[in-house]
């Protein structure tokens, strides 16, 4: 006589999973059928969670969904690895009622993403390659040691000038040149108080200055390996106001141009779009979107003051703007058009062109 197996078999029934994660616990909410079945917090462990489901809904299908925030994608990875269709969200694009909001708590955040996802109301931010967030954590420390390299200078030009100190307006003290850092450090003499804190500062930013070079190197040796050093980056480079450091924070930021279906998308992402608020017959621009990825639109703007000076068809529609406008936000149309030339200049695999408006 054939045994009968006491195992339930959820066999293809598919199971929602919540979370709300942090670096100490996690709080996750699991639903299926349009019904919350339990809400617990267990440790920050994907195995952990995997053996939970599968124990209790053997034979179902998994689908789960988290905020992204300081744990970066390793969950993802994780979770994938094990079996468990996830999706990593950003957090301003989970719908919130009025009543989450004022009853915010981890439960809370748990249930409201197991139900959205359940609902199909969630949409995925883009997940790069292991190797391309590695790259991409390079790029963003170098812009954090040249951020603190110009706290440093600023703050080295503000206690000369709070003492009276003129500098020599020359073209070396705009580049801070290794000539115009002996000339500070020739001002360090003698044992006082004021000459101390300025030996410490110009020490510091020398130091600063030599890690910022060797992350610089060592991008450059990492991206020289890689296939698209021949094709993206080379033909980034051929756009005006774009050098290495920036064609390397657009491909670290972006990665894959084809995820862009069109320029508003690509817009948007980067935050070169306007604001609105419109009610009823009234509509108010509110000025460029305060959403964006900080770590390309300053730098495109910046790159686009370059440009100008670089391509005539740049410059002839900078002028137009001025007329109507403050440089400054003709400058952020120009960021818009640059942008746009780089997703061609990419898209194309060509060089750039010196486009005719």
């Amino acid at each position: 006589m054939k045994k009968k197996s006491n195992t339930v078999s959820f066999k293809n029934q598919l199971f929602y999973i919540g979370m709300d994660v942090h670096k100490r616990s996690w709080t996750v909410t699991i639903r299926t059928n349009g019904m919350v079945l339990q809400t617990y917090s267990m440790n920050p462990d994907p195995a952990e969670l995997a053996r939970h489901v599968n124990r209790n809904y053997p034979g179902g299908i998994y689908k789960s969904a988290y905020e992204a925030g300081f744990c970066g994608f390793w969950i993802h990875n994780k979770l994938t690895e094990l079996g468990i269709e996830n999706i990593v969200l950003h957090a301003a694009d989970v719908p919130t009622t009025n009543k989450e909001k004022v009853n915010k708590t981890d439960k809370v955040d748990s249930k409201k993403i197991a139900k959205k996802l359940e609902n199909d109301d969630l949409n995925s931010i883009y997940v790069p390659g292991n190797k391309e967030q590695q790259l991409r954590s390079l790029c963003r420390l170098r812009s954090r040691l040249v951020s603190h390299s110009t706290r440093l200078k600023n703050r080295i030009k503000g206690h000369l000038n709070f003492y009276g100190v003129e500098l020599p307006l020359n073209h070396e003290m705009a580049h801070w040149s290794a000539n115009f850092i002996k000339y500070l450090e020739s001002m360090c003499i003698g044992k006082k108080p004021g000459v101390d804190y300025l030996r410490i500062c110009i020490n510091e930013l020398k130091e600063e200055r030599t890690r910022i070079l060797e992350v610089t190197k060592l991008l450059r040796s990492y991206m020289q390996k890689m296939p698209i050093w021949e094709t993206t980056i080379s033909n980034l480079l051929s756009i005006p106001g774009i050098g290495f450091f920036t064609a390397a924070r657009l491909y670290t930021e972006i990665i894959d141009i084809n995820r862009f279906k069109n320029i508003n998308k690509l817009a948007t992402f980067v935050g070169l779009v306007p604001g609105s608020n419109s009610s009823g017959d009234k509509e108010q621009c509110t000025g460029i979107t305060s959403r964006k990825n900080p770590h390309l639109r300053y730098m495109l703007v910046e790159a686009s003051w370059i440009a100008v000076r670089r391509d005539p068809s740049l410059l002839k529609s900078f002028s137009e703007l001025t007329k109507r406008m403050t440089k400054s936000q003709a400058i952020i149309r120009i960021a818009r058009k640059l942008l746009n030339r780089i997703r061609f200049v990419w898209k194309n695999e060509t060089p750039y062109k010196y486009f005719v408006n």
